[in-house]
């Protein structure tokens, strides 16, 4: 029996806006982004679809907290009367494709006829802003440190692992150590996949950086490209220092056609899966792959009836490169094709949660211009904790008209290992699980941790401290893989060290 037109889901019209003045202290505020982007959408739909939106959602935002929550700020701005009106509940990467799965079901179960969904993070202006006001440099001014100010730091923070860029590079090297790469073979697929999200983010006006980059040109350490945590430069993270809003505008296939969209610019939405990991990054099992990632993407092919050979396009998340390196193992994805539609987070630009929403209207932009039937959306947030994924087509795509539970929690329970216990006071024998090292802004070592598994089983934290050139020197040099390796944890002030056997 042939869907249901009123309860096909589609993306009709989608906005993007990068906003840079000469200025910074003068941009655009988050909400400004948000309401800006979906005025482009609207526009781009053909006009006439915000203000009756029954649905608004939004992505929550890092850069002016204190005008949190902004949804339904942004659906008076629009001018819509809509009974639903919520904010993701984290500025986490994966709430775009979330807040887009929802809006399929929405209307899939009839509950609505036109949604839109939107976030924007000022995080160029807001730094900007802050820094005057403090009289201190930008560069003081980061605002995902920034939210830990004022606390007291915890056991994790004590050794270093505060915000992702500290933490995904334990993925990385495990990854590395998992897949049989030398540090250079590691390296190597890391410049490969990052040098050509810059060559399509060159080609993509709406990014954030348009400058061509060669894989050694992205792994490099240079006075420019200076070394953040082991093993990544300033290339290989994400570019928070935005100020970048997108949105998009769902509806069903029956409304499009009422409204006179044109069948070449309608884009069907496809079905979607979700898992995450523990919130607390050292309550997971591994580090060289995450179960709740592979769960995610596996059922997102098996329920659009796709492989990765009937994908013209992905989007693999790419906060940092290990995201990407571990999807793309998963569904089979080679090096050799760009793992994006915009240019990743760092190119592309890194607004916080609000990257995927980019990527969807890139993804669309790109399947109107028959660049391909079918794309793949993989996104993820935290601390490589929460993934969401989902398929759209130029045409429809099975399931398409049904609502689905998109949750599958249960599943990567399940296929999850047992999780080592965490250990804080130790001190004895043990082996290196995973690690990282630290970097000063003049490129200089600032220290190093060790995550260690203990002889029964368990799992702590140690420190190198920079004084110990020795061992930065074997974690960092590639001479030998320093993962697996044994050596002690012994007992210092605060914290406990490791020495190598």
């Amino acid at each position: 029996m042939a869907a249901d037109p009123e309860k096909v889901a589609v993306i009709v019209g989608v906005g993007q806006v990068n906003d840079r003045p000469a200025d910074p202290a003068a941009g655009l505020d988050a909400l400004g982004l948000m309401v800006a982007a979906l005025e482009e959408a609207d526009k781009d739909a053909g006009g006439g679809w915000v203000a009756d939106a029954d649905s608004v959602a939004v992505v929550q935002q890092i850069s002016f907290r204190k005008d949190n929550p902004l949804a339904q700020k942004v659906a008076d701005a629009i001018g819509s009367k809509a009974a639903i009106v919520y904010e993701s509940v984290g500025p986490n990467g994966d709430s775009p494709i979330l807040l887009l799965n929802e809006a399929a079901n929405r209307i899939a179960r009839g509950e609505i006829k036109v949604a839109v969904v939107t976030g924007g993070e000022a995080l160029r202006t807001a730094s900007q802003r802050a820094a005057l006001a403090a009289k201190t440099a930008v560069a003081d001014q980061n605002p995902l440190r920034n939210l830990s100010k004022g606390r007291a730091p915890g056991y994790r923070q004590i050794y270093g692992l505060t915000t992702p860029v500290d933490v995904y590079p334990l993925y990385e090297n495990a990854g590395r150590a998992a897949y049989g790469q030398s540090l250079a073979e590691g390296q190597t697929e890391s410049g490969e996949i990052w040098s050509r999200f810059s060559h399509v983010a060159a080609q993509t006006p709406t990014a954030w950086i348009h400058a061509p980059k060669t894989p050694e040109e992205v792994v490099e350490p240079t006075a420019d490209n200076r070394p953040i945590a082991f093993p990544y430069t300033k290339l290989m993270v994400a570019n928070s220092s935005v100020n970048q809003g997108a949105g998009f505008i769902v509806t069903s296939l029956a409304e499009a056609r009422r409204r006179g969209v044109p069948e070449a610019r309608i884009v069907y939405v496809g079905r979607g899966a979700s898992a995450h990991e523990a919130d607390d990054f050292l309550s997971r099992d591994r580090y060289d792959k995450s179960p709740s990632m592979e769960v995610c993407l596996k059922r997102t092919l098996e329920w659009n009836e796709v492989s990765a050979a009937d994908l013209d396009l992905v989007e693999l998340y790419s906060c940092f490169p290990c995201v990407p390196k571990m999807a793309r193992r998963v569904i089979g994805w080679p090096v050799e094709k760009p793992a994006t539609v915009f240019g990743g987070l760092t190119f592309g630009g890194g607004p916080i949660g609000n990257y995927m929403a980019h990527a969807v209207a890139e993804m669309v932009d790109s399947l109107r211009a028959g660049e391909g039937a079918k794309g793949l959306l993989f996104a993820n947030g935290g601390f490589a904790t929460h993934n969401h994924a989902i398929v759209l087509g130029t045409q429809p795509l099975p399931g398409a008209g049904e609502a689905h539970d998109f949750d599958c929690q249960a599943e990567a329970d399940a296929a999850r290992g047992t999780v080592p216990p965490l250990v804080k006071d130790y001190a004895g024998p043990a082996a290196i699980e995973t690690y990282t090292v630290f970097y000063n802004r003049d490129g200089s070592a600032k220290s190093g941790v060790v995550v260690a598994t203990l002889p029964d089983g368990g799992r702590t934290l140690a420190q190198v401290p920079a004084e110990d050139a020795a061992t930065i020197a074997f974690l960092t040099d590639g001479a030998a893989e320093p993962v697996g390796t044994k050596g002690t944890v012994v007992e210092a002030s605060e914290m406990k060290v490791w020495q190598r056997a």
